[in-house]
């Protein structure tokens, strides 16, 4: 699955999105991209990095959603107080942060 097909899919709840606004397909993540498919791996440090700010949901939730649409956890910069981030990969490595959502 590549970034931007991963991403929107995170964003419009479990529908993939690629190239729309997903905020219209789902209030979890609003997130407007268009890019381009290209046949060549990662190589590199990302071009382009997302970080998606949960809505209607909290950041662990965001978290376990993403975790069963094929990501993982690279790091949890979660702070005592609650603020931070999880640095998490898709599937081809290409990472992202979830941030704190407006529910914690």
């Amino acid at each position: 699955m590549k970034i931007n097909t991963f991403i929107a899919t995170v964003g419009a709840g479990g529908q993939s999105a690629v190239q729309s606004d997903v905020s219209s397909h789902s209030p979890s993540v609003r997130l407007v991209t268009s890019s381009e498919q290209v046949p060549e791996g990662k190589s590199a440090k990302n071009r382009l990095h997302f970080d998606l700010k949960p809505h209607g949901r909290t950041r662990a939730e965001e978290v376990e959603r993403a975790l069963g649409l094929g990501a993982r956890v690279i790091a949890d910069h979660t702070r005592p107080d609650g603020g931070g981030w999880v640095l998490m990969a898709d599937p081809e490595g290409n990472e992202f942060c979830v941030e704190r959502g407006e529910l914690g």
